[in-house]
């Protein structure tokens, strides 16, 4: 499927172009949340059905609505292939603080060639300079180390558990502070 660049594009970086999810994306989110290998570690009911597939588009989509940011819609630039999303959403975690959480989901096609790690830093790159956040957080299900080390190669600090009751479990927590320099990501590990 060719990319729609329209006037819900939110990001560019290297290999990927982030847009606003719309409802006729609904054949991207089966593909993406109706694969139990995708939601594995993001929601305890494994595969999800046709209908709760929506019902998460729905919600990314009025999440948008709601704070100005969500889970975009992430495609390779070069060839306009679904690559998955990646974003922000609101940190429900802290009462009271309007922050936001860094996160990220892949089609199966896509992983393990870096593209997390490049849609993580253009999410960053927008939580900085577009939202002029000063902090973001982010949390991986206790399973997933590759999310861990993606997080702790982008300069994001531990700071607890949080219990996500998608997955039912306490999750690994991270802030990262906006730099005041301008190198924004730490030299790697």
């Amino acid at each position: 499927m060719a990319i729609l660049v329209t006037d819900t594009e939110r990001f560019r970086t290297k290999r990927l172009i982030a847009r606003s999810w719309q409802i006729k994306d609904l054949p991207l989110a089966m593909e993406l949340w109706g694969d139990p290998a995708v939601t594995a570690l993001i929601d305890s009911r494994g595969k999800l059905s046709d209908a709760q597939v929506e019902e998460k588009l729905r919600a990314e989509i009025n999440r948008e609505r709601l704070y100005g940011a969500q889970y975009w819609a992430l495609f390779d630039h070069r060839n306009g292939g679904f690559v998955g999303c990646g974003g922000l959403r609101p940190w429900v975690y802290t009462p009271g603080e309007p922050n936001f959480e860094v996160g990220f989901h892949l089609v199966k096609s896509c992983w393990g060639i870096g593209l997390a790690t490049e849609a993580a830093h253009g999410v960053l790159e927008y939580a900085w300079h577009k939202s002029r956040l000063a902090k973001v957080y982010a949390g991986h299900h206790p399973d997933n180390r590759v999310s861990q080390r993606i997080l702790e190669k982008l300069g994001f600090e531990f700071i607890g558990t949080v219990f996500y009751e998608p997955t039912g479990l306490m999750h690994p927590s991270y802030v990262r502070e906006r730099p005041e320099r301008a190198e924004l990501y730490p030299a790697r590990r």
